[in-house]
Order: structure tokens, then C-alpha cells, then sequence
């Protein structure tokens, strides 16, 4: 027999997996018609459980599943997030490059977030926002939510705009080569300092060149390192402004960060099998959709709508901005 908490969770927990299902299924035809998955299954999880939210409007059994769904399930796969990163590739960049991203990534975040409160969005999704233009997407978003106590409102919010605006970035970037006259290089360098999503970074630089797609690859893993100290960051920010009481280690750094920080050095040291790394990146994207498809279930669509407009216009910016310090720091570093 079941514990009955488990029971609780199954209904819920269930109806998720069965969005995040059909989500895949959806991509899977597009790319199938399309050649190509305009939207990713994450993207489409939070879209088809708002609208199962929005038209079926799923009864009060559910909600304990998808309460388990959205959080449980996301720092599981924030924690395998880590074993996809490697320190020592990072260092082959040289430490000019690597102190240089670390940079931009900074003034990108502090930038965006700036730019969000003046905008008048709320604390905790200009937070948002700012990690996912700033470091990679619907991942750093998926990864700061639960730390600054994020509701599935702005989740939902701030991960469908940058993940819009990522497929933007995907189609439009490649423009910019002969407007600006970039070489190879230079073009890598800038893909993978303003493309959300590694295998976004990689449909952005196929079609310029091999040299591109390697470094925007290995500049885009650099970005991505930088998620664990702003999600320390965050978490130590967040411990911070808990009034009249004496915060204790796991209040201040979560397991799950301390997790991914785990994984990462596990993979650094290279004590995580090469051949099991696959397995363990598949199963981070798939708890990450399900998740997603959680998030999208417990949506309020009126809310997500009115903060609509403004989280466009401050990820639009944001990410004119990331572009601009991006090239900015080519030219400084003297890269031709």
C-alpha cells in the first residue's frame, strides 16, 4: 500500500506527466513538418497546462501532484543540471575571455533587473527575467524560481517571453555578420554571450561556420557556469531579508544548489562516467518539462496577460543591451 501522501501526489503528478507527454509529442511534429522545433516541448508544457488550467480548470485532488510536480521535480533537475558542466574546458578559454563573460554576466543581470523594477514589474520576476537573459534561459529561470520564492505566474511569465525572444535571437542573429562585419570568431563570441540555450547557440552558428559554433559552445558553457554563484547569491540575498531570525545553512543555500555545485566538481574531476552522462542530461530535461507542465497547471492567465507588455518590452531591452556589452567586450579583447 501507499503512503498516503504518495496517493495524494499521484493525480497531480499524473495529469503532469501527460501534459509534458503531449508537449513532446507536439515538438516532435513540428520538427517532423517543419524541419525544425520552432518551440521546444518546455515552451509548449507551460502553454498546454495553462490552457488545461484556463479550460478544464483541474479539481482541488490535483493540486498537491502539481505543487510536487513544479518544485521537487525542479530541483532534481536543476542538481543533474550540474553534471552537464565542466570546469576545464571553461579554463581552456583563458582567463581575460572567462573574467570577461563573468562580466558581462554581472552588468547584464544587474542591467535587466534595474530595468524590470523601473518598468515597474515585481521583485521576484524582474529577478527573473534578468537570470534568464543574462545567464541561459528558461533554465536559469527554472533554476532561480524556487530560491526567491517565485510563484508559477511570474514562472510562467518570464520563461514563455525569453523563450519567444530566444527563437528571435535563433533566426536573427546570423543577420548581424555582414551588418557588422564579424568574423567567425567574433560571431561565435557573440553567439554564445546573447543565445539563451546551448542548442540554441548551436542553430545560430551552424550555418556561419564550425570555429563559431565551438566557441559560442564553449562561451555559452561558461555563462551557464556562472548559474550556481548567482543562484548562491540569490539564495544568500533571500536568507538576508528573513527579519528575527537565525538562519541556518539550509535556509541559506539550498540542497539543491549545493547539489549542482556537487555534480559539477563531480564532473570536473571526471568521477561521472562519460558514458552515463547522456542519461543523466535526458533526465534533466525530462523532469524539467514536467515540470514546466506543473507551473503551467497552477497559471493564472489574467495575471500572466497583465504583466504581459512590460516583461516583453524589459526582456527586449535587456537583451539590446546584453548584445551591445557583448560586442563591447570583442572589441576590448582585441578579438579579430
Amino acid at each position: 500500500m501507499l503512503p498516503a501522501k504518495a496517493i495524494s501526489v499521484l493525480p497531480g503528478l499524473l495529469l503532469s506527466i501527460t501534459v509534458a507527454a503531449v508537449a513532446v509529442g507536439l515538438e516532435k511534429i513540428e520538427a517532423y513538418y517543419t524541419g525544425e522545433a520552432w518551440l521546444e516541448g518546455l515552451v509548449l508544457a507551460i502553454l498546454l497546462g495553462t490552457a488545461v488550467r484556463t479550460f478544464l480548470q483541474p479539481g482541488e485532488k490535483y493540486n498537491c501532484g502539481i505543487h510536487f510536480s513544479a518544485k521537487m521535480l525542479l530541483e532534481i533537475a536543476v542538481v543533474l543540471l550540474g553534471a552537464s558542466i565542466s570546469a576545464s574546458a571553461v579554463v581552456a578559454a583563458g582567463p581575460p575571455l572567462i573574467l570577461g563573460i563573468a562580466g558581462v554576466v554581472v552588468v547584464a543581470i544587474i542591467f535587466s533587473y534595474g530595468l524590470g523594477r523601473l518598468m515597474r514589474l515585481p521583485h521576484k520576476m524582474a529577478v527573473l527575467v534578468a537570470c534568464g537573459n543574462s545567464i541561459c534561459g528558461n533554465s536559469a529561470i527554472a533554476a532561480a524560481a524556487p530560491v526567491i520564492g517565485a510563484d508559477s505566474d511570474d514562472v510562467a511569465a518570464s520563461i514563455a517571453f525569453t523563450a519567444i525572444l530566444g527563437v528571435v535571437v535563433v533566426l536573427c542573429l546570423p543577420f548581424l555578420v555582414p551588418l557588422l562585419d564579424l568574423s567567425d570568431t567574433q560571431y561565435g563570441i557573440l553567439a554564445g554571450l546573447t543565445v539563451y540555450a546551448v542548442p540554441q547557440v548551436l542553430a545560430a552558428t551552424a550555418p556561419v561556420a564550425l570555429i563559431s559554433v565551438q566557441l559560442g559552445t564553449l562561451v555559452k558553457l561558461v555563462r551557464v557556469l556562472m548559474l550556481g554563484p548567482v543562484i548562491l547569491t540569490l539564495a544568500l540575498l533571500a536568507g538576508s531579508k528573513t527579519p528575527g531570525e537565525k538562519l541556518k545553512l539550509h535556509h541559506l543555500v539550498p540542497w539543491f544548489i549545493v547539489g549542482f555545485l556537487v555534480m559539477m566538481a563531480l564532473r570536473s574531476f571526471h568521477l561521472i562516467p562519460e558514458v552515463a552522462l547522456p542519461g543523466i542530461q535526458s533526465v534533466s530535461i525530462v523532469l524539467t518539462i514536467i515540470s514546466m507542465a506543473a507551473l503551467g497547471l497552477g497559471v493564472d492567465v489574467r495575471s500572466v496577460a497583465q504583466a504581459g507588455g512590460r516583461v516583453t518590452l524589459v526582456a527586449i531591452f535587456s537583451l539590446v543591451v546584453l548584445g551591445i556589452i557583448s560586442l563591447g567586450l570583442i572589441k576590448f579583447l582585441g578579438i579579430s
